[in-house]
């Protein structure tokens, strides 16, 4: 029997074929490459009790325990404690962290870690507590300032082990890549951007997020909520990252609200805590945009929450962004619940924009920047920083110093 091969007609298109193997990599980079890096996750309620046997599978011996004087009181870091003394592990701990973590505090910490001989090093708080014990992490392994390792991939020596247990829903830093950190001197934070600090493991136990105190869980829950729409929109996209995007929005949006009304009911904080990470390993790898490079600015300059921060910047980012070209809004919208059909793209981002408004006033963020401390007058100074900021470098529309300082007024 004769086998004929089918010829393709010239009017059908092209179809894009995978090449066999090669002796030598392709001239220039692949198209369609993507990279996902994420670490181990112990995911649901009571994860928090596997937090010894984390630590001891990275070897420690003498963890050191990074946390902050309103986990301490609620008694979260006791519980840690306790389940890293039932494996044998006696922890050093370190509560002297405060809200958006300060370069002295992180340099304080780490001259701590170093004088008690500690190893792995377990961070039980929020973004502010990951990024303290990331810092002393970084100094561990590089000495130095912790300022001095401001931008991508400053940070070249091995670090020591990280175990990240995470009690806001919002952050993303107990996947993430980022540290940052306030520069008192200037009065600004800086960001460290480094694979290096993408933590061996993230121990996600929704337990941890009731004690949060509302105005922490709305401006956690706007925060993850902007990592989603960011990084989905982002420059730096790709296929493992996208439905990340999508997923969390859908979360957040549909459940931040029930966490304040209902604190304590386990379905809206087991989703919230997925919505959470989910975001964290989308951005992470996706990297964010100008909403997360100005409210850095700002979050330095007033030592404000930066989740609130995000909440007022968003929209106004947008509408901005979406001037150029709204159509990656539109499945944003569409996850979230929002009507597209036969709808402009440009005027589903608008709604969009609307919507995340809308949540931050259900939620109690305020409106305006003035409302948290900004004058006109800082203008100049925020728009020279956040064009420094790593972020910006993944928003979708390029934005110049008078788009920058256009939407901080906007904003106001």
């Amino acid at each position: 029997m004769t086998v004929r091969s089918r010829v393709p007609s010239s009017r059908e298109p092209a179809v894009a074929e995978l090449a066999g193997p090669q002796i030598a990599p392709p001239n220039g980079d692949s198209p369609g490459l993507a990279k996902f890096h994420v670490p181990e996750v112990v995911f649901g309620p009571g994860a928090l009790a596997e937090l010894g046997h984390c630590a001891r599978r990275l070897g420690a011996r003498r963890p050191f325990l990074v946390t902050d004087g309103g986990i301490t009181e609620a008694r979260w870091a006791a519980e840690a404690a306790g389940h890293l003394d039932a494996v044998g592990l006696s922890a050093v701990v370190w509560d002297a962290v405060t809200p958006n973590p300060k370069d002295h505090e992180v340099e304080a910490a780490h001259q701590r870690y170093a004088e008690s001989g500690a190893d792995v090093i377990i961070g039980v708080g929020g973004g502010s507590v990951i990024d303290a014990a990331k810092g002393v992490a970084i100094l561990s392994g590089n000495g130095g300032r912790i300022l001095d390792y401001e931008g991508v991939d400053q940070v070249v020596n091995p670090i020591p082990p990280l175990v990240m247990a995470p009690s806001t829903s919002g952050t993303g830093a107990d996947v993430s890549q980022f540290a940052i950190i306030t520069d008192t001197a200037n009065a600004t934070k800086i960001t460290i951007l480094s694979r290096a600090l993408v933590p061996e493991i993230s121990v996600v136990d929704p337990r941890l997020l009731t004690s949060m105190p509302d105005w922490l869980n709305a401006a956690t829950g706007l925060d993850a909520l902007t990592h989603a729409i960011e990084s989905y929109v982002s420059r730096a996209h790709n296929t493992l990252t996208e439905q990340h995007s999508l997923h969390a929005a859908k979360l957040i949006t549909g459940n931040l609200a029930r966490t304040l009304f209902r604190p304590t009911e386990a379905e809206p904080r087991v989703a919230m805590a997925q919505g959470a990470l989910e975001a964290g390993m989308a951005f992470t790898n996706a990297i964010l945009g100008a909403t997360h490079a100005m409210s850095h600015q700002v979050g330095g300059l007033l030592d404000a929450p930066h989740g609130v921060i995000n909440g007022v910047l968003l929209p106004h980012v947008i509408r901005f962004n979406a001037e150029a070209d709204p159509s990656r809004y539109v499945p944003v919208a569409a996850a979230i619940g929002i009507d597209t059909a036969g709808v402009p793209p440009v005027e589903v981002a608008f709604t969009l924009a609307d919507r995340v408004r809308e949540l931050a006033d259900v939620v109690g963020v305020p409106q305006t920047l003035r409302s948290l401390g900004v004058s006109d007058v800082d203008i100049p100074v925020l728009t020279r920083n956040t064009l420094k900021d790593a972020c910006l470098t993944t928003n979708p529309r390029e934005a110049r110093a008078t788009d920058i300082a256009g939407l901080f007024r906007a904003a106001l």
